[in-house]
């Protein structure tokens, strides 16, 4: 079931950080504050975020406690919100494909993380927390480059920027909570623990496949 899950995130993994032609025209037409509708419009990205979802299933896979589930969540939600209000506000244009790229490979990184490569191939388990934080960051960016893809109103420019990511966080957390629930029913299955290898294995896949999508898509464009 995992496995036909996680091919069907990354099935439609071209919208990972798309915006639709209507919310986009919706963006270009807008000025003045217009809080409400670019909250919603930041959380219905996140719920539909393939990327994200994969990222955050890979952070809390193994976490049983809703506070290091906190912690974890705070960090991601610190690094994504820093990035996606800089590279706005601030026009820092980096490339979309590369960023995206980026992206996949946290992915996999956090698949790799959870079968505790890192720790049979280095020695050492690399700091977990500072990962997640960085890799938010590249999240955070991942949305920036599309916003700055359209022609945006400067006026309430900013007050609607920090409304779309107030969107997103609501999205996360509405994400975050399915996740956990489901996540909850499963590790209480007695298939859970010979499962986990096998779920861990299709999420590095994705994440790579997520890679060479966007990789393809930066040489051919």
């Amino acid at each position: 079931m995992f496995l036909g899950l996680a091919l069907l995130l990354v099935a439609g993994a071209a919208a990972a950080h798309g915006v639709t032609g209507d919310d986009q025209a919706f963006l270009e037409r807008s000025s003045g504050h217009q809080l409400i509708v670019f909250a919603y419009l930041g959380a219905k990205h996140m719920v539909t975020g393939y990327d994200h979802l994969l990222f955050l299933f890979g952070v809390v896979f193994f976490l049983y406690h809703l506070r290091q589930v906190g912690a974890y969540v705070t960090l991601f939600a610190i690094g994504h919100s820093v990035t996606l209000l800089y590279g706005v506000l601030g026009n820092v244009q980096v490339n979309a494909y590369l960023v995206d790229a980026i992206i996949g490979l946290s992915v996999v990184y956090k698949a790799l993380d959870n079968l505790g490569a890192f720790k049979r191939w280095f020695g050492f388990q690399p700091n977990t927390k500072a990962a997640v934080l960085i890799f938010g960051f590249f999240h955070g960016f991942g949305l920036a480059t599309k916003l700055q893809d359209f022609e945006l109103s400067r006026d309430g420019l900013v007050a609607n920027i920090l409304a779309f990511n107030v969107g997103v966080e609501l999205g996360q957390l509405l994400a975050l909570g399915a996740i956990l629930i489901a996540m909850g029913f499963w590790r209480r299955s007695a298939a859970f623990a010979h499962q986990a290898f096998a779920a861990n294995t299709v999420l590095m896949t994705a994440g790579f496949m997520l890679i060479g999508y966007q990789l393809t898509g930066y040489f051919v464009s």
